[in-house]
Formats: C-alpha cells, sequence, structure tokens
C-alpha cells in the first residue's frame, strides 16, 4: 500500500554533531545561561502527583464494562504513561536531585516506572546519555533504527504499522545495536517492577493491570505525543539531524519539543529550556521547527521519501566510552 520510499541507506555525515559546538558558542555570549543548570525542585512533586494519580486511576478501572477500561486506558492512562516516560528521560539527567545525588536520582526513576508497568528506567538512562554523547553514532546511538526497520518499513502501510510498534522496537533495538552487561540496577529495576505489577492484580484484579500495560503500549505507539519520537531527529529537510517543536502538548512532556535547547543543554531541566531560547534566541529562531506532533506522524507515514532510514549516521572516532 503506497509507493516503495527509495531511500536504501541512512544519510552518512563526516562531520561531528552540531550541538557541543553550538553550546560552547552560546555559553561565550551568555555565560548567565549556566546558572539555569542543575535540579528543578518542582520535579520530584510533579512526578509523586502524576503517579498517585494514576494509583487512583487503577482503583477507579477495576469496577469498570471493559469498554470503559479501554476507552479510559487510550483517553487518559495513554497519555499520563507517556508523560511519565519523559519524567524518567528527565531523571535521567540528574535533574530531580541533582548530580551530587545520583542515586537518589536512579531510585526515584524506579518510582516514577511504577505506574508504567514494563521496567526500563534504569537501562534507559544508560543509553540515553550514548545517544546525547554521541548522537546518530553507528552501532552506539539505540535511538537509530535498525537496518531491518529501514529496509522492510518503507511504503505508507508498513510505516503506519511501524509506528504503532514503536514500543516493541525500542525495547529490542538496544539488543541488536549495542548490547550490555545487565547491571545490579536493572535487575532492582526489574524486580521492583514485577512486585509492583503482581501486588496491584493481587489487590485489584486484571482490569488495572491491563489500564496499566496497554496505556503504556498505546502511549508510545500511535498516539499524538508519540510524534516526539519522529519529530526529534528524523531527517525531515536535508543536513538537519535535530528539531525542535514549541506546541501546547510541551506540557504534558516537561518541555521535551525543545529538543535542540535539549541537546545543546541536557543538563537544564526542561522547565527552564524556554529560557534557554529567549535567552540565545538568534541561535534557534531560524533552525527548522514544528507545530504539530501529529502533522510529523501524518507528514511521515504519506511522504514517500521518508521512512526509518531518513536519520542522520555517523561513525565514530577515536575512543568511545559508553554508560
Amino acid at each position: 500500500m503506497g509507493n516503495r520510499v527509495p531511500r536504501e541507506d541512512y544519510e552518512w555525515v563526516y562531520t561531528d554533531q552540531p550541538h557541543a559546538d553550538r553550546r560552547k558558542d552560546i555559553l561565550a555570549k551568555y555565560p548567565e545561561i549556566k546558572t539555569l543548570m542543575g535540579p528543578d525542585p518542582r520535579l520530584k512533586w510533579i512526578v509523586c502527583m502524576m503517579v498517585l494519580i494514576q494509583f487512583l486511576a487503577f482503583y477507579l478501572v477495576k469496577d469498570l464494562d471493559w469498554k470503559w477500561v479501554l476507552f479510559w486506558t487510550y483517553a487518559f492512562g495513554s497519555c499520563i504513561n507517556h508523560s511519565m516516560t519523559l519524567a524518567i528521560h528527565e531523571i535521567s539527567h540528574n535533574t530531580a536531585f541533582g548530580n551530587s545525588r545520583a542515586m537518589w536520582n536512579r531510585w526515584f526513576a524506579m518510582f516514577a516506572n511504577l505506574p508504567i508497568g514494563l521496567p526500563y528506567s534504569a537501562s534507559f538512562k544508560r543509553y540515553h546519555l550514548d545517544h546525547h554523547r554521541y548522537l546518530g553514532g553507528d552501532g552506539v546511538d539505540v535511538d537509530i533504527p535498525t537496518e531491518f526497520e529501514g529496509w522492510f518499513f518503507c511504503t505508507r502501510f508498513r510505516k503506519f504499522v511501524w509506528i504503532i510498534l514503536q514500543p516493541l522496537f525500542y525495547a529490542i533495538r538496544p539488543l541488536c545495536i549495542n548490547p550490555k552487561p545487565i547491571t545490579r540496577l536493572e535487575v532492582a529495576n526489574v524486580a521492583v517492577q514485577l512486585s509492583f505489577n503482581v501486588a496491584l492484580y493481587w489487590l485489584c484484579g486484571a482490569k488495572p493491570v491491563v489500564y496499566m500495560m496497554a496505556g503504556s503500549l498505546l502511549g508510545m505507539g500511535l498516539h499524538p505525543i508519540s510524534g516526539h519520537f519522529i519529530a526529534e531527529h528524523y531527517m525531515f529537510l536535508k543536513g538537519h539531524e535535530t528539531y525542535s517543536y514549541y506546541g501546547s502538548l510541551n506540557l504534558l512532556t516537561f518541555n521535551v519539543g525543545y529538543h535542540n535547547e535539549h541537546h545543546d543543554f541536557p543538563s537544564i531541566p526542561g522547565r527552564r529550556l524556554p529560557l534557554v531560547k529567549k535567552i540565545a534566541s538568534e541561535y534557534y529562531d531560524d533552525l527548522p521547527q514544528y507545530t504539530s506532533w501529529v502533522k510529523v506522524l501524518y507528514d511521515f507515514i504519506m511522504d514517500d521519501q521518508l521512512s526509518p532510514y531518513s536519520r542522520v549516521k555517523r561513525r565514530l572516532k577515536g575512543d568511545v566510552k559508553l554508560e
């Protein structure tokens, strides 16, 4: 269904990622941006509130008819759970308790992981920091789709299916591209999450468990918020590998749409990224940007020039220090 995308490989480049140089230039001109770095004292309270909201939702859905369980799963649970994954993204940069209390951030991320149902917070941090340090790095950056994804999901219908299956590919991609030894924190993450899932089933039955798990899978698949997966780094315009979005969905996603700003200054919490754009506006105003994540999903599916291969990729030089 639909024409086959002509692209048969990634966009290979032989330059370094642009974020380090831009960060250096901005800090030289606006050294006050350093004051924006450091933990966000509001983050832990927002995350606690969101976790409690989902705990309340688990209690409320346990006696609903299945049709209403499924309705609220997509209409509400998927939004909250996708937002929780982006809270974990924030926490992975130590913005909850600061760099001096790194382990507090790791355990707090496991707490934020509870209503998602899928134990991933400990692994996410290890791979996400590689993504920042080696953006587009061959064999390192697991945000880049695999060769199979680029080869197979090459028509409109297949791209549609690929977007629905995003959670699956994000889960298995690290095992294919950059497998790492399992750490104690990852084992603890799995143990804590499975214990919570079993306790939830024992206390409230199957409906809250379905609401939780399906909400996570649906929220990270074909969902308006999941447009950020495509918007952040897929090459809609040749020569540009990171894009920002400044729309209202940033209110639910800890400003992850400010993605150029985030990659330039990953130690600045999402709540303060609009200040980065305001202070250094001349560095961001002329960069390509989006106004709708839904339109990003539509354009990605319908544009026969775009596919999972539409990513900038580079071969890394020198020593590669992985998390």
